[in-house]
């Protein structure tokens, strides 16, 4: 009995390359679309580039290249009426599945254009054409709408991708309804009436269109999203100010870095660890293991990429304040991905957003396992004091550690803390936030000797005044 697997969607991947951009930044901006196309389960079938110093106000591309894409997709290659049906059945393929899209063997078509058409004639049967063009820039609605008239297919546009990766990996009740809001966002201004005719709602209004009725539901849940996230984020703020005197760790970093596996290394906690991107939009917050005295926290934020959403950066400020509100952030890049720099520039950027980029931190240059020794040795001349590690490697890990223990340690005084007999049920608090090195007793209670934080200490101490 044969197993039939379902055929992946076919895409096609659109990038201009501006005169800012060099050939190996436009190269890896459209090697992380197709990932992102991947990570939404499309199969890249075609690239097209263009070099121009601006996207074409009208359709992106050029008259000639927008041929070219047509020819690939089967669709008139000109913005017509009468491409009318083609646009209503991308429409509905967008409300029903979302996003997809392509781009893979664009590169090697780019450099060898005559091979698959060779390919394609020796072939009993021509593949089927793909049915959704991505571009890797945000459009405007009227770029989108002219291009699906031209393609005849499903047009979307990177931030577009990016929200429906959001939107499909979303878990808690908080991170859905962040992704809700940018979605939300992001659909508003794309609306555009249906042909069948429901031009005019009967009933409602005087007169409204159907997309003027879709917008006012659309306000009318932005505000009910707006509201029950606050509420979430009040609760949350109420969590994090009982956690203003422990020690915060905050991993950040670049999607797909290897945030959730040093998370998993470091506290055993069973996080979602999976090779795509944005796998993790939750942030989780766990005691490092084995546990010190005074314990650390760490906690695991969603991950960045070029050209975030602005609106989802806005959604997720919450959980990004995280990071603000960390002891120390520990920058997490994949040393073995040629452009980590500027991923790394990337996470700096949206910390900067938000005012984290004022908590101490330290670069940490993960997946080391996967670099040679010559690369090892590269990396640290250049960044003598990076941490450079596998999250596979126990020892990596442990090293780790004690430098997490030893960044704290710095900053830690000792001081004596008298605990009236009275008040002995609530020893464990000191026991919680401190180490205790040592403990007598006399005639006040007992007496300990602790070594933690000074805002920890001061609060102790305030806390068993007699």
């Amino acid at each position: 009995m044969s197993t039939t697997l379902p055929v992946r969607p076919r895409a096609v991947l659109v990038g201009v390359q501006f005169p800012s951009v060099s050939d190996a930044e436009h190269a890896a901006d459209l090697a992380e679309l197709r990932r992102l196309v991947h990570t939404l389960g499309y199969d890249t079938v075609a690239t097209l580039s263009q070099r121009r110093s601006a996207l074409a106000s009208g359709t992106v591309l050029g008259t000639g290249k927008l041929k070219e894409l047509a020819a690939l997709t089967g669709g008139p290659g000109v913005v017509t009426s009468g491409a009318q049906d083609r646009t209503t059945k991308a429409r509905e393929k967008w409300e029903a599945e979302d996003e997809a899209d392509g781009e893979e063997e664009a590169e090697e078509a780019a450099a060898a254009p005559p091979e698959e058409p060779a390919d394609l004639s020796e072939q009993e049967e021509a593949p089927p054409r793909p049915t959704v063009v991505v571009v890797d820039h945000e459009l405007s609605p009227g770029q989108l709408r002219n291009l699906e008239k031209a393609t005849g297919v499903q047009v979307m546009d990177r931030t577009g991708v990016i929200v429906d990766i959001f939107h499909r990996h979303a878990r808690s009740h908080e991170a859905r309804m962040q992704v809700e809001i940018a979605r939300l966002n992001y659909l508003a201004p794309r609306l555009r009436e249906s042909t069948g005719g429901r031009e005019r709602q009967q009933g409602r209004g005087s007169g409204d269109s159907a997309v003027e009725l879709d917008r006012r539901k659309i306000r009318d849940r932005l505000a009910e999203l707006r509201e029950g996230l606050a509420a979430i984020q009040k609760e949350q703020d109420h969590r994090r100010y009982a956690r203003r005197d422990q020690l915060r760790v905050a991993l950040v970093g670049y999607t797909n870095a290897g945030k959730s596996s040093l998370m998993r290394a470091l506290t055993g906690s069973e996080v979602l660890v999976a090779d795509q991107l944005f796998a993790t939009l939750d942030t989780t917050v766990r005691a490092m293991q084995p546990e010190s005295r005074p314990r650390v926290l760490i906690s695991d934020t969603v991950g960045f990429i070029q050209k975030l959403p602005h609106d989802l950066v806005a959604s997720f400020r919450s959980t990004l304040d995280e990071a603000l509100e960390a002891s120390l952030l520990l920058y997490v890049v994949d040393a073995s991905d040629p452009t980590w720099d500027s991923q790394l520039e990337v996470t700096r950027a949206v910390l900067r957003e938000i005012g984290a980029d004022v908590v101490p931190s330290r670069l940490l240059l993960n997946k080391a396992d996967r670099l040679d020794a010559a690369a090892r040795d590269a990396l640290l001349a250049r960044h003598p004091d990076a941490i450079l590690l596998s999250a596979h490697r126990p020892d990596d890990v442990a090293a780790l550690r004690r430098s997490i223990l030893q960044f704290f340690e710095a900053s830690m005084v000792e001081a004596d803390l008298v605990i009236p007999y009275a008040s002995q049920g609530r020893i464990g608090e000191v026991y919680e936030h401190t180490t205790v090195v040592s403990q007598a007793f006399d005639e006040h209670g007992s007496r300990l000797r602790v070594r933690g934080l000074p805002g920890a200490i001061a609060r102790l101490s305030q806390a068993f005044q007699a």
